[in-house]
């Protein structure tokens, strides 16, 4: 496996003086290619500052992120901006769907902001959001969807284009258990035969059962990090109680 996401020393402080709130304080990591993380930690641990940095929508304070081995703090908000819509997939938890396309056309307009051919492209858009569940729902505008089912609309955008890196926080927020552990379980499934880097935020330890390593954040850094199955497996069950 390659090295697609690295972040060393990352820092990021928000305001000055003596109101200033350290938000993210020196953190590392790197996540290989076929390989899917969660990223969890109590409110206001860091976690969210740190996936918007690692996504390019936030710049860090200082520290250096690279994805396929290119430093994004050196480019061009321009550039920036083009790199992040090729290489890297998100969603977040406002889905930010375009409410006058259908589910599938807002999955194929990242095939289209990224120039790809658009016709065997509607294929695999096809076969995507029917794997997650949404096959009767093609058609459908985001105000006919559940926000269970704009998730996964927002979850097939992610990987059409098949990024580098796919980031996705908090992407359980508007599901029940069963569709919960369906969607992730696909996530990963996908996340791994792609050999995409994957990074989860995620307040539902249980859904840590369908990761390869978690990365635990407190007070801006990382306090623990599972990467044995039985340990990251024993984590998840108590969670089930």
């Amino acid at each position: 496996m390659s090295t697609a996401l690295q972040a060393q020393n990352v820092v990021k402080i928000y305001g000055e003086g003596e109101s200033a709130v350290t938000a993210v304080d020196h953190v590392s990591l790197s996540i290989e290619s076929g390989e899917f993380v969660a990223l969890v930690g109590p409110s206001g641990s860091g976690k969210t500052s740190m996936l918007a940095m690692l996504a390019g929508l936030l710049t860090p304070t200082s520290g250096s992120i690279k994805i396929d081995g290119k430093e994004m703090g050196g480019m061009k908000e321009k550039e920036r901006a083009r790199f992040r819509r090729e290489n890297i997939g998100f969603t977040f938890q406002s889905n930010n769907l375009v409410p006058y396309l259908t589910a599938q056309e807002n999955v194929d307009l990242m095939l289209r902001l990224n120039s790809k051919p658009l016709k065997n492209g509607v294929v695999k858009s096809e076969a995507l959001l029917e794997r997650l569940g949404l096959g009767d729902r093609l058609g459908h505008y985001p105000g006919e969807l559940s926000g269970g089912q704009q998730q996964r609309v927002a979850i097939a955008r992610a990987l059409i284009h098949e990024p580098g890196v796919v980031l996705a926080d908090e992407p359980t927020a508007s599901l029940d258990t069963n569709l919960a552990h369906q969607v992730v379980r696909t996530f990963a499934d996908l996340i791994h035969e792609q050999q995409r880097a994957g990074i989860m935020v995620t307040h539902d330890l249980r859904m840590c059962k369908y990761v390869d390593r978690v990365i635990m954040m407190q007070d801006g850094k990382i306090a623990r990090i599972l990467s044995e199955r039985n340990e990251i497996d024993a984590l998840a069950d108590a969670s089930e109680i």
